[in-house]
């Protein structure tokens, strides 16, 4: 089952995370509060979602190092710091690296909230985003071996009797092997076929056709 959206909110100092975490609540927003970037990436799973509020100096794994684990997560989310002991080179860097702000700890609120806003809102997009790249594969993962040589010759245009010459097969079974692919993939066009392949990465290059 999904999570509802949270801000997962990463400190060490406890007195601040406690007061944060209030006044988050207090905005409507569902938080959840750990004292080190460990302790939260052990609480992550698939089906985590929402965004990250972290400080940067941190005992143990840093603010940035944290960026850098979640962007590998399975279930990656957005990021932004608050921190008191920001400077230049530092929201460079974190900027640089898909971080959705960089504030210190005494910014307005407004200006917090604004940016966490933000970030909720680009996680929703990752999520809902993960979401179908998940349902296009169970989608193309019915597909047999042929179906899918098939389908890789389609997906670049090729005619049926194209495609029956380099698989060396007769163009009636082309055309019954396309009619599979279209019912399982649940498409109506080769050209939504060849969209959706590319969506998800399926082929990497385009098949050389032989005589």
């Amino acid at each position: 089952m999904n999570e509802s959206p949270r801000v997962h909110l990463v400190d060490d100092d406890e007195s601040f995370l406690n007061a944060l975490s209030r006044l988050l609540r207090l905005e409507g927003l569902e938080t959840r509060a750990f004292i080190s970037a460990t302790a939260l990436l052990g609480s992550l799973g698939p089906a985590s979602r929402g965004c990250v509020v972290a400080d940067l100096e941190m005992p143990g794994m840093t603010g940035f190092e944290l960026q850098e684990r979640l962007a590998a997560a399975p279930a990656p989310m957005p990021i932004l710091f608050l921190t008191g002991y920001g400077d230049i080179p530092a929201s460079v860097r974190a900027m640089r690296h898909g971080a959705i702000d960089f504030l210190e700890k005494r910014a307005p609120k407004e200006e917090l909230m604004r940016s966490i806003r933000v970030a909720l809102e680009r996680g929703d997009q990752e999520f809902e985003r993960r979401g179908r790249l998940r349902d296009l594969d169970q989608r193309f993962g019915r597909l047999t071996p042929r179906e899918l040589e098939v389908l890789q010759h389609v997906v670049v245009g090729r005619m049926n009797k194209e495609i029956a010459a380099a698989l060396s097969i007769n163009e009636r079974t082309v055309k019954l092997h396309r009619t599979a692919i279209t019912r399982k993939v649940g498409v109506h066009s080769s050209a939504q076929l060849a969209t959706l392949s590319k969506e998800i990465g399926l082929f990497g290059n385009e098949p050389t056709l032989t005589a």
